[in-house]
């Protein structure tokens, strides 16, 4: 018996796995990117350096986590 048999695997759903990764991956760098964008040309605008404080450092890792969990739930 060849190891196919044993566990089959559905090729389809294996590419739109793939594929959602990669689409999120990108867009995900994208959507970073622009926030360090914007963050630098607030910063350049008020001739200010970059700076982000612990408590908002901490406001937007609650944010993203939220973010996250509502995406994770998607589909419950």
């Amino acid at each position: 018996m060849s190891n196919k048999e044993i566990v089959p695997t559905d090729q389809s759903d294996q590419k739109r796995k793939a594929i959602t990764l990669a689409i999120g991956g990108v867009a995900g760098a994208l959507i970073g990117l622009a926030g360090a964008y914007m963050l630098v040309q607030n910063a350049e605008r008020q001739n200010e350096p970059i700076e982000i404080s612990t408590g908002e450092g901490v406001k937007l890792a609650v944010l993203i986590v939220s973010l996250l969990r509502s995406i994770a739930t998607l589909h419950d």
